[in-house]
């Protein structure tokens, strides 16, 4: 199939461009700077920003299923998670894109924030609470869409290998453990989630079992 993922250079996304090749999937390969990725005759890289309609519109078209891996290192007064909805919103309609689109925001987002742990309340307040503030628009800008959306907040990232061995939460309950996870393995449920969509228009945590 046909993927599109935004945001495919670093973290999370380069996993996934890593994860969907070996899967055997057509990739378009939207980020500023593309060069970390791989040569590879399954993957076009595409050199853009996801806040600008063409560029986004570019790696959209003609897709099967839509991954976003977007993130920032600017912690104090971003918009760009808002931002990259409303011109998310606009492209999918203009294309009438029916396919899935797959968000990762960050478990602390909108109503995920009632069962963090105390430390990591501390920790988002602490450095990361414009992001997680504007991550919250963000899923509300999009659930609030036609989209075939669905938003993934994994635990804490970690550089660990691949293992396959995480927990998909549909359903968040007083006591929830969402304990780190590697990136690898986000990756993995990403591109399998937009292979088979099972939890469209959910809220999804992922945590290690």
């Amino acid at each position: 199939m046909k993927i599109a993922i935004i945001g495919a250079s670093a973290g999370i996304g380069a996993e996934t461009v890593k994860s969907a090749l070996k899967r055997g999937h057509s990739i378009r390969g939207l980020s500023r700077n593309n060069t970390s990725l791989p040569e590879h005759e399954s993957l076009t890289k595409i050199t853009g920003t996801a806040l600008s309609a063409d560029d986004l519109k570019n790696a959209i078209a003609g897709t099967d299923a839509v991954i976003v891996t977007v993130g920032t290192k600017k912690k104090k007064g971003t918009t760009l998670f808002s931002n990259l909805a409303k011109t998310l919103l606009m492209v999918t309609s203009e294309l009438d894109y029916k396919g899935a689109v797959i968000i990762v925001t960050g478990f602390g987002t909108g109503e995920s924030a009632r069962y963090l742990t105390f430390f990591l309340r501390l920790v988002i307040n602490l450095f990361l609470k414009d992001q997680y503030k504007d991550k919250t628009l963000l899923e509300k800008i999009i659930a609030e869409s036609p989209m075939n959306w669905e938003f993934v907040k994994p635990g804490m990232l970690t550089n660990g290998p691949l293992t396959s061995n995480y927990k998909v939460i549909s359903k968040l309950f007083k006591g929830v453990k969402i304990n780190k996870i590697s990136r690898a393995d986000v990756a993995d449920y990403l591109v399998k989630e937009a292979e088979h969509p099972r939890y469209l228009h959910h809220h999804i945590a992922l945590t290690v079992a």
